[in-house]
């Protein structure tokens, strides 16, 4: 007669922690379920912004273009060369911009002018335009960063940010004798290239072979140009960029999207199957509570 209640006091403790466990599992998966949702709301929408943002871009990507070219079509009409003392100051310009999510857009440009930083040595310097090139190389090469531009990204690019921004490299007392800037080309929605272009002090255009083609070009000449130039390219390689920018970070908020239905498809069956297994449990329980009475 004692033995009795003891065995029933057992089994109810054994079904109590049972629930309690299963109910537990319901709930974990049911908030991760949750969060993934919202995540994947959160995405579609980054997804949106970025294609209007992407059309915009592209657009104005067609009319900066000519600024670029004409750049580089004076420089290679002229035969305009980089000097080839390897020991001579240079100055690479990293362009990137201070917001992420959008693939390897910014750790392509860094990789790039990092394996160049590892070749060359101190003699070498870098103008980051982006807090993201800077957060790259800061780490390792903190010593070769002569400037860093912010707040670049949230806005549309301009030529009056490229003209500040080519106003404060040749305000920062780096004299360099060549160097390039390593961007992004756009190539199609799906598609860009890390691509270089190169740039040129006053000195290196005034030795330029072929420089007496263009008549009446005198010092005051050259060096106007020379920093209308820089800002050119700077500019065009801002809606570049840009462009690759955007590119990519619709690229990657669709797969983002597509990866959080199948992981909600994944935890819906898993929460379905779990539920499923805890109502078996309980009945089961029951009618064995039942049949022992």
């Amino acid at each position: 007669m004692l033995a009795q209640p003891s065995r029933i006091v057992l089994t109810l403790s054994t079904w109590n922690h049972q629930h309690t466990r299963g109910m537990a599992t319901l709930k974990s998966i049911s908030l991760r379920l949750k969060s993934v949702k919202n995540i994947q709301k959160i995405t579609q929408s980054m997804k949106m912004v970025s294609a209007a943002k992407y059309a915009r871009a592209e657009r104005e990507l067609k009319l900066a273009r000519p600024f670029g070219e004409g750049a580089q079509a004076f420089y290679k009409k002229a035969e305009v060369t980089a000097p080839e003392d390897t020991n001579s100051p240079k100055l690479i310009v990293a362009m990137t911009s201070d917001r992420g999510l959008c693939g390897a857009v910014h750790s392509n440009v860094g990789r790039v002018i990092r394996n160049n930083l590892q070749q060359e040595g101190d003699s070498t310097k870098v103008v980051c335009v982006g807090d993201k090139s800077r957060t790259i190389l800061q780490r390792v090469f903190a010593n070769n960063i002569v400037l860093a531009a912010k707040e670049i990204g949230r806005k549309v690019p301009t030529f009056q940010d490229a003209a500040k921004t080519a106003q404060a490299i040749l305000e920062s007392g780096y004299q360099f004798e060549g160097g390039k800037i390593v961007y992004n080309r756009f190539k199609s929605v799906v598609s860009y290239a890390t691509s270089e272009i190169p740039i040129f002090s006053i000195n290196a255009i005034h030795a330029a072979p072929k420089l007496s083609v263009y008549d009446s070009l005198d010092s005051d000449v050259v060096q106007c140009y020379t920093e209308y130039s820089l800002a050119s390219l700077i500019y065009y390689t801002m809606k570049e960029n840009a462009c690759s920018e955007q590119s990519s970070r619709m690229t990657a908020m669709d797969n983002a999207s597509k990866n959080a239905g199948e992981m909600i498809d994944k935890l819906s069956l898993t929460f379905n199957r779990t539920r499923q297994a805890v109502i078996t449990r309980e009945l089961i329980e029951i009618i064995s509570g039942a049949s022992a009475l």
